[in-house]
């Protein structure tokens, strides 16, 4: 797709506030884009080869969702803070080592996927996003859940496929969390302590591939507990 072709695509984003620019080669954000700013409402930039995204990025105060997904993009600038309005955010198969603080800032913020990428810590902003119900940070480096979690309002985190060894039990104080997945870290079966499995919502640890059998999983004083809200979660979704 020639740049014509791209051009023609945002000629057509300002009647419908929709932009989508998918494997045609972008070695950089465009420039022409910034005549949406105003009506912009989703973006999506996959599969392209964009290294970073500017700090402009901010003025799209319309936007909802944006999707940078497999591009080669380095760093997020503070100015993503500015989209208030942002609902989905996909930033998965990237080149990322950490998350900005201003993500705090995305109140209305429900789905981040940062899946696929080189982050080593707990995207600790994301803790006070109080719309926020998925959040997908597997296939990372991720050594630890911090303390700081317990304040997260996500009904779905997962962590599968990272190096996490430790699991700090507020993860048990999450108001909404229901569906953990931790398969394939570095876990040790003493990280899931009684008060975890008891005072939890978690409905459904997928835990698989850690450093312990499963069937000691099955034996940890609180199990009982936990499967009674896996029935009762499945009976409801059933019903």
């Amino acid at each position: 797709m020639g740049n014509s072709n791209v051009t023609q695509h945002i000629e057509t984003a300002q009647k419908t506030g929709v932009c989508q620019l998918c494997k045609v080669g972008l070695k950089e954000f465009p420039k022409d884009l910034e005549k949406l700013t105003k009506n912009l409402r989703s973006l999506d930039l996959t599969d392209n080869k964009l290294p970073d995204i500017p700090p402009s990025i901010g003025s799209y105060k319309l936007l909802k969702k944006l999707v940078l997904v497999r591009n080669k993009i380095e760093i997020i600038p503070n100015e993503i803070g500015n989209l208030k309005g942002l609902e989905h955010l996909s930033l998965d198969g990237n080149l990322l080592t950490r998350l900005p603080d201003s993500m705090s800032q995305l109140s209305n913020l429900r789905t981040l996927n940062v899946s696929e990428n080189k982050l080593t810590h707990f995207p600790e902003a994301i803790n006070t996003l109080k719309n926020l119900d998925a959040v997908n940070l597997s296939r990372n480096k991720i050594t630890e859940i911090p303390g700081s979690v317990g304040t997260c309002q996500a009904i779905e985190l997962n962590l599968n496929q990272n190096q996490i060894s430790c699991l700090s039990e507020n993860i048990s104080q999450c108001p909404r969390l229901k569906v953990l997945r931790l398969e394939e870290n570095c876990l040790n079966i003493s990280a899931f302590t009684p008060k975890i499995l008891k005072e939890s919502k978690i409905a459904l640890f997928a835990v698989e591939g850690n450093v312990f059998d499963m069937k000691a999983f099955h034996n940890l004083e609180g199990y009982d507990e936990y499967m009674e809200r896996f029935t009762e979660t499945k009976k409801k979704n059933r019903d």
